[in-house]
């Protein structure tokens, strides 16, 4: 693991956003977007340091715009396998998963990244 370089946070925001039960069903995309916003503006609270951040988007919400400090990635297919993607494709750059998708944390698990839940980045 090369600690030189900016940890990758990919944030499962199908996951993270689905979380809290705050109406978000209503407005997927709109669920997704305040995500992405409020990532801008906090980061990830508790990490030191630089980050790279990347939101992992699916379904209703693909059409959801980058901003500066938020890369966002439609998934063309399943949301986890792009991010289990993601991660084989950091080589040897630390990697953060936030979700709470039991398969999805053993799956990127095995791949060397981190886990943690989805209030790592959204507190309820």
């Amino acid at each position: 693991m090369d600690d030189n370089l900016p940890l990758l946070v990919i944030v499962d925001a199908a996951n993270v956003v689905g979380s809290v039960p705050d109406g978000w069903w209503r407005d997927r995309r709109g669920a997704a977007e305040r995500l992405r916003d409020r990532l801008a503006l906090d980061g990830v609270p508790g990490r030191s340091g630089p980050v790279e951040i990347v939101l992992v988007v699916e379904g209703a919400a693909r059409g959801v715009e980058p901003v500066p400090g938020v890369r966002v990635e439609a998934a063309p297919g399943s949301g986890d396998d792009h991010m289990v993607e993601l991660v084989a494709r950091a080589g040897e750059r630390p990697v953060l998963v936030v979700t709470a998708d039991r398969e999805l944390r053993r799956r990127v698990g095995e791949l060397g990244a981190q886990v943690a839940g989805p209030r790592t980045v959204r507190p309820s």
